[in-house]
């Protein structure tokens, strides 16, 4: 597998892998969308997975939320139950490996996720490379730790202290 297609593969994975785990106040509620009607009572990935397919492509959730139906409810909190997307399907050990090149398709992906523009991007690999002990300062750093050592590491630097904070 060349490391454009892991890059991509890893993209894939934590964007699928958010929306599958985000279980705990579900947008609209945990039962909105006729992906949920259709699949209601199962479990598993990969009934997650289609109902979470049939909901986006039909764009039936969003017409549930604005209109009251389809199962969904606006007025639900939202929140997150999940776990860190970083440590799945081994990312933080990609990141890991690249952030101590000083490169890498993880890396890169890691720097988009926390919202690094294009431009900065050799920078902050330059800067996460330079704090790689600070910022995995464990063999059994945990994906929140990572994080919240990369950030701290970039409220310091100067160029990179704008993009300090949790992705949204």
């Amino acid at each position: 597998m060349t490391n454009k297609l892991i890059g991509k593969a890893i993209i894939f994975g934590l964007l699928s892998t958010a929306g599958v785990a985000a279980q705990a106040g579900q947008a609209g509620g945990g039962g909105c969308g006729w992906g949920n009607m259709v699949f209601e009572g199962q479990s598993g990935l990969i009934p997650h997975l289609l109902a979470t397919t049939t909901n986006g492509t039909s764009g039936n959730a969003t017409f549930g939320l604005t209109s009251g139906t389809n199962g969904c409810d606006s007025s639900v909190k939202l929140g997150y139950g999940g776990r860190s997307v970083f440590a799945m399907n081994g990312m933080l050990d990609s990141i890991a490996e690249d952030m101590a090149q000083g490169q890498g398709e993880a890396l890169d992906a890691y720097a988009t996720l926390l919202g690094v523009e294009q431009a900065d991007r050799a920078h902050f690999a330059k800067v996460t490379q330079a704090n790689f002990s600070t910022i995995f300062a464990s063999p059994d750093a945990t994906g929140e730790e990572v994080l919240a050592a990369t950030l701290d590491v970039m409220s310091r630097d100067q160029q990179l202290a704008r993009y300090a904070k949790l992705p949204s």
